[in-house]
């Protein structure tokens, strides 16, 4: 008899999936619904962009879907997995081995070099200093920041301190990165290659991108676009 656990299975084609999803802050009469039933399937490799005006619902949703928040009501499956199921451990867990973070204020230590900064995930997790070396400088030299991994962030530009925050979200091989208006502190040139180089990495890398953004250029080189309005999604 053969064990259930020998049995090869084909890996489901979607890695994220929300069914009838709701986010409600407040009760009563002072409550607010920032998400209103949102049900969608994101697949392995999909470049997405959320797009809409703030305080549309499009931040709260993503912070959702990575589980840094919970639903109200709904259900929300990352790579087969339901998040409500996991402990706190487990979501760290989960953050740090399959989960990159992109945010619009670069998030960068102004002490440290690019080469540090971007390394930082792998010292606190734990990895090797040969491993952490390697992995870092491969993940500069896919954002063209190979020659600047010297350089502290207050040396680099707008654009440099964005393409060192994207290494540092991609050095630890995440299946799926959250970017939260990654352009929307740029001017428009370099908004334009972050969001080539986002594309980039989907596609070489088969990393899923889930983009929360008011830039019509990022959103344009997604493979599909979510506009919410009022917390539902509206195509």
């Amino acid at each position: 008899m053969i064990d259930d656990h020998q049995i090869s299975r084909p890996r489901q084609s979607h890695i994220l999936k929300l069914d009838n999803v709701t986010r409600v802050f407040g009760s009563g009469n002072q409550s607010v619904t920032a998400v209103d039933n949102v049900s969608l399937e994101i697949k392995h490799g999909q470049f997405v962009a959320l797009v809409g005006r703030s305080g549309s619902g499009k931040t709260t949703l993503m912070n959702i879907m990575s589980g840094l928040d919970n639903p109200t009501s709904g259900h929300v499956e990352f790579d087969g997995k339901f998040l409500t199921d996991m402990s706190d451990g487990e979501l760290v867990k989960l953050r740090r081995n399959k989960q990159g973070f992109i945010f619009q204020s670069f998030g960068l230590i102004s002490l440290l070099s690019a080469y540090e900064n971007v390394q930082l995930p792998l010292h606190i997790s734990g990895t090797s200093w040969r491993e952490r070396r390697r992995k870092a400088a491969t993940a500069l030299e896919m954002v063209g920041l190979a020659g600047r991994a010297n350089h502290r962030p207050y040396e680099l530009s707008g654009g440099e301190q964005q393409r060192v925050a994207i290494a540092r979200a991609l050095v630890s091989e995440p299946n799926i990165l959250f970017a939260d208006e990654p352009t929307g502190e740029l001017d428009s040139v370099n908004a334009l290659y972050i969001s080539q180089i986002l594309k980039d990495i989907s596609k070489t890398n088969q990393v899923t991108i889930i983009a929360a953004t008011h830039d019509p250029t990022l959103a344009d080189m997604s493979d599909q676009i979510y506009r919410m309005q009022d917390g539902t999604i509206q195509n």
